[in-house]
């Protein structure tokens, strides 16, 4: 990996983590046009630089951190689902689903819900995700948990999740963007500690990889998240869904095409 191709990946990763839209399926696209191999780095480097896009949330929303204890209460109810079901189930389910063409399913899939989800839940009566109850955060909990088939978004799974519990567009997609702290942090943790127990090391320049990836994620996730809100806001999730639909047939273009994908 080298440096343009380390800005290339944390700018995906910015504009899609917080987005409906998958960041897994534009990593599969990004990486294949720029030919690059799934190396035990590589891999690392696309779940740690979400630690830059997470403190873009914190410095964002940063008096809603302070507000209460019951705030990171309900984050905790929230993340148990899909923290439990990753832990007994991910490599079962990584190798039963974790291909590009899965991906790309999953993306023309919650493309089409997408397309419908303003209809069906058209009469929300919570306007601060912080009024939710512990049950309305489980039950979002749970829908995470869809996630966990890659290409699903789990930023889509959460935030129709608050839908089905009467939260307005914007306090359901703020809630999820607070559930992706623990989930995103857990990630690069483990993660990590996979790396080093595999006998990896870093060198000089991969720890520098490693900074400009979060710095360059950060800025740009502060930009996608104050879009994104302003968009959903105004018009809903009916362009995220097309949007996805593209990208899903693109993805399977490539592979009827004979291009070789893989997922980071």
């Amino acid at each position: 990996m080298n440096y343009l191709q380390a800005i290339i990946l944390a700018i995906i990763e910015g504009l899609t983590e917080f987005l409906p839209v998958s960041s897994t399926g534009h990593m599969i696209i990004g990486t294949a046009l720029m030919n690059m191999e799934p190396t035990p780095f590589v891999k690392l480097f696309t779940i740690v630089i979400q630690l830059g896009t997470i403190l873009s949330v914190l410095v964002l929303y940063f008096k809603r951190f302070f507000k209460s204890l019951n705030f990171y209460y309900k984050l905790v109810v929230a993340a148990i689902p899909a923290s439990i079901l990753g832990f007994l189930l991910n490599d079962f389910i990584d190798s039963l689903l974790e291909s590009p063409l899965m991906v790309a399913i999953m993306l023309v899939v919650g493309g089409i819900i997408l397309l419908f989800v303003d209809k069906w839940f058209n009469k929300p009566s919570i306007e601060n995700s912080d009024e939710i109850t512990y049950k309305q955060s489980f039950i979002i909990g749970l829908y995470q948990c869809l996630a966990l088939i890659p290409g699903t978004s789990r930023s889509a799974s959460t935030i129709v999740g608050g839908m089905t519990q009467n939260l307005t567009r914007k306090a359901a997609a703020e809630f999820s963007f607070f559930l992706a702290i623990p989930m995103m942090l857990g990630a690069s943790v483990v993660k990590l500690y996979k790396f080093l127990k595999e006998g990896h090391t870093f060198s000089g320049d991969e720890i520098n990889l490693l900074i400009i990836g979060n710095v360059v994620g950060f800025i740009v996730a502060i930009i996608a998240i104050k879009t994104f809100i302003n968009i959903l806001t105004k018009h809903g999730f009916k362009a995220f869904g097309w949007y996805r639909i593209v990208i899903g047939l693109i993805i399977l273009v490539l592979l009827l095409s004979g291009h070789e994908l893989s997922i980071i």
